[in-house]
């Protein structure tokens, strides 16, 4: 059940990103590994949730600074 605070529920969201983009290996790719991770995991993952669910404006930026300075 999905109550008020729904920044609270989805932040696991965040933290799976945050794993996948930050794990050591994810570093030593190239532009072309990393866009691809970022493409293929990393928005993935999110887009499935918002298919279901209306995420608050405030995480999707946070997931979206993660994914900037990642590149």
């Amino acid at each position: 059940m999905i109550g008020r605070n729904k920044k609270t529920i989805f932040n696991y969201l965040r933290d799976k990103i945050w794993k996948k983009t930050s794990h050591s290996s994810s570093r030593n790719l190239s532009k072309a590994g990393k866009e691809v991770l970022i493409k293929s995991v990393a928005q993935a993952i999110p887009s499935y949730y918002m298919s279901t669910f209306l995420l608050p404006t405030s995480l999707g930026n946070e997931i979206h600074k993660m994914l900037n300075s990642f590149r």
